[in-house]
């Protein structure tokens, strides 16, 4: 897994790449939870995001929590449809901005 990101005036945009399981969520939260420090919109590009994990929904639901904590969004960019059906059946898509691009996910945090 991967994860290259950009702090931006309103937001931060983090692009991820590869799986989000066990093994890789707990980098994944300690790369991105210090992000929402910079900012309290996080963009996440997962266009990338090959298979998400149990391990992987609750680092995202933390992401959420931390964000709303302090009157923050976090927006969701390209999921796959196997991920968004997992969110779906999970009621995990209730908790995030789901946005198709980054330039949809920017105007919604907005």
């Amino acid at each position: 897994m991967l994860i290259e990101h950009t702090i931006e005036s309103t937001a931060v945009l983090a692009v991820i790449t590869g799986e989000i399981d066990g093994k890789t969520a707990p980098q994944a939260q300690a790369e991105l939870l210090p992000l929402l420090g910079h900012a309290n919109k996080l963009l996440l590009d997962m266009r990338g995001v090959t298979f998400l994990s149990s391990a992987g929904l609750r680092m995202l639901l933390l992401l959420y929590r931390q964000a709303t904590a302090h009157d923050g969004k976090v927006a969701l960019v390209g999921l796959s449809p196997e991920i968004t059906d997992t969110m779906a059946m999970t009621g995990f898509l209730d908790f995030f901005i789901i946005a198709d691009t980054t330039e949809a996910g920017r105007a919604a945090l907005a």
